[in-house]
């Protein structure tokens, strides 16, 4: 008879995170950042009387991108 407990299959823990709940947190953040970006960008063309360079939605979409990691690396 053979003794399987003591060769029992290594497993192994999850070390990163479900790609799911990254998307959800990812989501979040961009919809919150949003609104702030939209109005900071408004604020420096009237300031400036000229468009920035980058748009509101690429400024939230870097925030996202910061601020997400920041999170799951915690």
């Amino acid at each position: 008879m053979t003794d399987f407990t003591s060769d029992a299959p290594v497993m192994r823990a999850r070390t990163a995170p479900p790609k799911r709940e990254y998307y959800a947190y990812f989501a979040l953040i961009f919809v919150a950042t949003l609104p702030l970006c939209l109005l900071t960008w408004v604020l420096s063309a009237a300031r400036r009387m000229e468009l920035p360079a980058k748009g509101p939605i690429a400024k939230a979409w870097s925030q996202a991108r910061i601020i997400t990691p920041q999170i799951f690396s915690a």
